[in-house]
């Protein structure tokens, strides 16, 4: 999709870097709550030129950009109580429009070793200061599927991303559903 894309948790801002490496030009505008992270974002995006990349400082718990188009979640539905997940993916999926995508990148709670090898390297990152905050849940595939289909969301994908690497990353697609993108809308939040 050609949609403007909106980045949540963007941290650095690598993946504005990684459509411009894959020549896909689209409007980019990247938030995350980490200060020094947006400055260092705006700095490498103004050093390679990224024209169409934008960059925000937004505290999610408090705030939400206005956007239309698409929206990525990468690593950070972890990061959040159920409760604000929900709150989160709502708001997401109130910004997408007909064609827009939501793309999620996500560990999942499935009680395999790879869950908790993942869980054991979000902490670590927490400690080593990478990431200012400590994992709280991870979503369930079922419970996903289950949530962003009340949202008026179909799910494209949904596939492992691990390779050969022991996290248990996945990858979720989805797109307003048919019944939805035909009122012209997404689901939206009060």
């Amino acid at each position: 999709t050609t949609a403007p894309l909106l980045d949540l948790g963007c941290g650095l801002g690598l993946l504005a870097h990684a459509l411009k490496a894959s020549d896909i030009g689209l409007d980019y505008l990247g938030v995350d709550n980490d200060r020094e992270k947006i400055e260092a974002a705006r700095a490498a995006a103004y050093h390679a030129g990224l024209q169409h990349a934008d960059f925000d400082i937004v505290d999610l718990s408090s705030g939400f950009p206005e956007h239309r188009g698409s929206v990525a979640i990468l690593d950070m539905l972890q990061f959040l109580t159920p409760e604000r997940r929900s709150q989160l993916l709502a708001r997401a999926a109130g910004c997408l429009t007909p064609g827009a995508r939501l793309v999620i990148r996500t560990g999942m709670a499935d009680g395999n070793w790879r869950s908790r090898i993942t869980r054991g390297m979000d902490v670590f990152a927490k400690f080593a200061r990478w990431m200012n905050a400590a994992p709280k849940t991870y979503p369930t595939r079922a419970g996903l599927a289950t949530e962003l289909a009340s949202l008026g969301l179909r799910v494209l994908d949904c596939s492992p991303l691990w390779g050969r690497t022991p996290f248990n990353n996945w990858l979720v697609v989805a797109e307003p559903s048919i019944a939805t993108a035909s009122a012209g809308t997404g689901s939206t939040v009060e």
